[in-house]
């Protein structure tokens, strides 16, 4: 443990991506069916105590026994993910604990990765921010990781920097915790490091434990799983198409032109354990004088309205609600017996996909 505190905090780490190799980054060995995290430098693991409860990830719900609980909670780093087509295929997605998808200009859509419990040897391609999930990677007290963005997402970062958010912009920290590889043309190809953005948390400060999830998790027996389907999500540019196994409890994830989805880091399929649709208005952001007009859009994130949450094989109808700009969205049960109650999520990998309300979202059951 102590030489890998001492090698995570001098900020090398894993060796960076090469800026200058031609060649795409070599696949990693398929990990383990137990997370094999690295803590954020800084984080030490706790002395035997009274306590030997297991210790709950309030980004995956994952248990951990006391001896690990620094795995737990190491505090979240929030990466903004390339979505264009050039930007396909990502890295790093497979490894994330939790990714948000959501329009952006153009119909396309874009990623925001919260990693936690892995950190990747390769996360990319990094693209600018949003205000809404700048609001998202608020609910973490995130290391936000971008190049650049919207101006009141910029004007917002400013406000809350090393608060309720901890703003780690490509444009200031590039030439030393990100670089370009030449393997995608600009800007597709700013990539990072787990090791290089750990440095930089603890630069920033982002290294308190993180303990609070606006999460609830909870174990469904496996007689109790749906025997599976398919699910649906479209957007203006592409399609997301999940199928769940009831053998993994596991969706597998393709996008247009890639089926199934595969990380490019570590050459692994894209497989959440639950698949969260939140229903938001979305609209044209206002140009502000002086700026010109890019199609940027706005997203209702405050508020309440339609969600539907996808595990086990289920459906189940739900609310989503945020109150303020750094408070949790909430998942709770819209109608029957539970009705207001935290809905659980199975543990392991949460994909949350944004999509204007309206949108028709499919799921089709599979025939018995």
């Amino acid at each position: 443990m102590a030489a890998l505190l001492a090698l995570t905090a001098s900020g090398c780490g894993a060796a960076a991506p090469s800026a200058t190799a031609t060649a795409s980054p070599t696949a990693s060995p398929s990990p383990s069916p137990t997370p094999t995290p690295m803590p954020l430098a800084g984080t030490i693991a706790p002395d035997a105590g009274p306590d030997y409860s297991n210790v709950e990830a309030p980004t995956t719900g994952i248990l951990y026994p006391w001896y690990e609980s620094y795995v737990a909670t190491v505090h979240p780093i929030a990466v903004m993910i390339d979505d264009a087509a050039g930007a396909r295929p990502q890295s790093g997605l497979s490894q994330a604990d939790v990714v948000y998808q959501a329009p952006a200009e153009g119909g396309i859509p874009r990623y925001m990765a919260v990693f936690a419990t892995q950190l990747p040897e390769w996360i990319g391609p990094i693209r600018s921010c949003r205000m809404y999930f700048v609001a998202w990677a608020e609910e973490w007290n995130a290391l936000y990781v971008h190049l650049w963005g919207a101006p009141n997402a910029m004007n917002r970062l400013v406000q809350i920097n090393g608060k309720d958010i901890y703003d780690a912009d490509g444009l200031k920290w590039e030439s030393r915790y990100m670089l370009r590889v030449n393997y995608k043309v600009s800007p597709h190809n700013l990539y990072s490091s787990g090791a290089q953005l750990q440095a930089l948390a603890v630069r920033l400060g982002a290294t308190a434990p993180f303990t609070e999830s606006p999460f609830t998790f909870g174990d469904l027996p496996a007689d109790e799983r749906a025997t599976g389907g398919t699910l649906v999500v479209p957007y203006h540019a592409n399609t997301i198409t999940y199928r769940y196994d009831p053998s993994a409890n596991a969706y597998s994830r393709s996008v247009t032109g890639q089926n199934p989805q595969v990380d490019y880091g570590n050459n692994q399929p894209i497989t959440p354990r639950n698949v969260v649709v939140l229903y938001q208005e979305t609209g044209l952001l206002p140009v502000e004088v002086g700026q010109a007009f890019k199609g940027r859009l706005e997203i209702g994130y405050l508020g309440s309205g339609k969600a539907t949450v996808y595990n086990n094989g289920h459906v189940v109808d739900a609310i989503w609600s945020k109150a303020t700009e750094s408070s949790p969205t909430l998942l709770t049960y819209a109608g029957g017996p539970n009705q207001g109650r935290p809905v659980p999520l199975a543990r392991g990998q949460t994909f949350i996909q944004v999509v204007p309300t309206g949108t028709k979202v499919t799921w089709t059951p599979m025939a018995d």
